[in-house]
């Protein structure tokens, strides 16, 4: 399929009401195919890994059902370019996370998938919206959708649909939380699933989208924006899933970046690198949690080169992958993205942001590495930490591709890798911003204080990195606050005031009172309740009687 580059549509007439059929599509293209390789073979280490992580849980089949089950989500997004069925897809990806993140029913996990379900059925509201909008064309085909008069509510709806999918800027928040989750849940979720699926449904419509005329200049605006406040985000927080998921925030940024520059096929090429080493980056953190008693925090950890060394050496790579090392995966797209935000006339603030971004990451990175591996351990003692051969595994198979599968995929068909000629000082700007990120956290973030950051101690920006950056209190507490008031205002006065005193409660104590009036006022012989009884039952049946008649 990848050489021949002829894409196949297979359509199944599964019925017909009326003149109208009912079909089921599949295409088989080599970018859908290429993509659910990657999500199959990153799903299949991710389960190997999981028989060791999820060792103690009494449902672990529960649980790899689950699994699997999000993983035919998103193969019936790729494969399937048909509006109503895609729906399929896109709603099961949104139930499915939603059972795994809540999966060990805490409060925190429960909070955590309150906010990724509301987030994203904001989006399946709005893709709602969009198959309302193409009846007019007669078909829901996505690869045949023409312009009309109503094509830029279509193009707005599908790109606030694929936005809170993605979590780009302002609906982020759901993707730091969902860490709740299990790790092998995490790592599919973070990597090639649920977040690309906003992506891919972009890339799939990108010849229809594109048509609009602002549409590239918000993808930037949006994407510059989550990158920054993930980025600064990253630099304090100690939860080491939670670096791990900002850091999917600042790469899903890069991919859009790639949108805005109209360069989908580098946003494809981006999308396939980043989900093997982000998926190598959460499994090595994995091994990391399960030998610290399920303990995510930083400042547990220290000094697992010696003790776990294939792991620490594959979290090594997968964060040098992350920063662009050349001739690592993420450096063949990573680069060809910087440098065509260099290359291409755009707005200077946001290729300075662009260039400003690779410092940070580079600064996040080596902060996670002097934490985790070459600090001095000051966790909990007598642990016995173990590398099982289920782990290495999958380990092992990531680590692999997240070295050769940039430059074999650069070379594939689909991606058309350009050669930019720059001058020389812009050539070498990734390269020197890198070194800079390096030196700026070995300066703030020493060995031997890393607990006394300069960034951590200081209070306004240890609280602002910690909610990130305020998207918290703006985008899930402000717009909770006065719809929970307004709801506990109606509750009082309605619910459980005027509505009950007028209907259930009300016609209950009004009839027992007259009741009890009646009792009162009626004489205590036997023979006047009989009396009362009979008339009461002829009154009942004549009334019927004149009703019917």
């Amino acid at each position: 399929m990848l050489i021949l580059q002829q894409p196949i549509l297979i359509e199944w007439n599964i019925a017909s009401i009326g003149r109208t059929p009912i079909t089921f599509t599949v295409i088989a293209d080599a970018i859908g195919i290429l993509f659910s390789c990657t999500v199959l073979f990153i799903s299949g280490n991710v389960l190997i890994f999981s028989t060791v992580y999820m060792a103690d849980d009494k449902f672990i089949d529960r649980f790899t059902v689950l699994v699997l089950l999000f993983v035919t989500s998103i193969n019936l997004l790729i494969f399937i370019p048909h509006f109503i069925i895609l729906l399929i897809g896109w709603d099961g990806l949104g139930i499915t996370s939603f059972i795994l993140v809540i999966y060990y029913q805490n409060p925190k996990s429960l909070s955590a998938g309150m906010v990724t379900a509301l987030t994203n059925r904001i989006g399946d509201v709005i893709l709602l919206l969009s198959i309302a909008w193409t009846l007019n064309q007669g078909h829901w085909y996505i690869i045949n959708i023409w312009d009309t008069d109503i094509s830029i509510l279509q193009v707005i709806a599908i790109t606030i649909a694929a936005i809170t999918k993605r979590a780009q800027m302002p609906f982020s928040r759901w993707l730091p939380a969902a860490i709740a989750a299990p790790t092998p849940v995490s790592a599919l979720v973070h990597s090639s699933t649920l977040v690309t699926a906003g992506v891919f449904l972009l890339i799939r419509f990108y010849p229809f989208l594109h048509t609009i005329k602002y549409f590239n200049a918000v993808l930037l605006i949006f994407a510059v924006s989550t990158i920054l406040i993930a980025g600064l985000s990253a630099t304090t927080e100690c939860d080491i899933k939670k670096i791990i998921a900002l850091s999917t925030l600042r790469q899903l940024g890069m991919i859009i970046t790639s949108l805005g520059l109209n360069m989908p096929q580098l946003a494809y090429f981006h999308m396939l690198t980043h989900a093997l080493f982000k998926a190598l980056l959460f499994v090595c953190a994995g091994r990391f949690i399960n030998s610290h008693l399920h303990a995510q925090d930083l400042r547990w950890m220290g000094n697992l080169t010696n003790q776990i060394p294939v792991a620490s050496s594959c979290i090594s790579l997968a964060n040098l992958a992350l920063c662009g090392f050349p001739f690592i995966a993420g450096f063949y797209s990573k680069d060809l993205i910087i440098e065509s935000a260099i290359n291409i006339q755009n707005n200077l603030l946001m290729v300075s942001l662009s260039l400003f971004r690779i410092g940070l990451t580079s600064f996040y990175s080596i902060r996670f590495r002097m934490s985790v591996m070459w600090r001095a351990y000051s966790g909990p003692l007598l642990i016995n930490i173990k590398e099982h051969i289920n782990i290495i595994k999958p380990i092992v198979a990531l680590s692999t591709l997240s070295i050769i599968a940039g430059g074999a995929i650069s070379w594939i068909p689909p991606i058309s890798s350009t050669i930019f000629i720059l001058p020389f000082i812009l050539k070498i700007s990734p390269v020197i911003i890198v070194t800079m990120g390096l030196v700026a956290a070995w300066a703030i973030s020493s060995i031997n204080s890393l607990n006394n950051s300069k960034l951590i101690i200081i209070p306004i920006t240890h609280y602002a990195s910690c909610i990130i950056w305020y998207l918290v209190p703006i985008s899930s507490q402000f717009t909770i606050k006065w719809p929970m008031w307004v709801a506990h205002q109606y509750l009082k006065s309605m619910d459980q005031g005027w509505l009950e005193m007028r209907s259930g409660q009300g016609i209950n104590k009004f009839i027992l009172n007259i009741r009890n009036m009646y009792l009162v006022k009626l004489p205590k012989s036997p023979t006047s309740y009989l009396v009362v009884s009979a008339s009461s039952s002829l009154a009942l049946i004549s009334l019927i009687l004149i009703f019917y008649m």
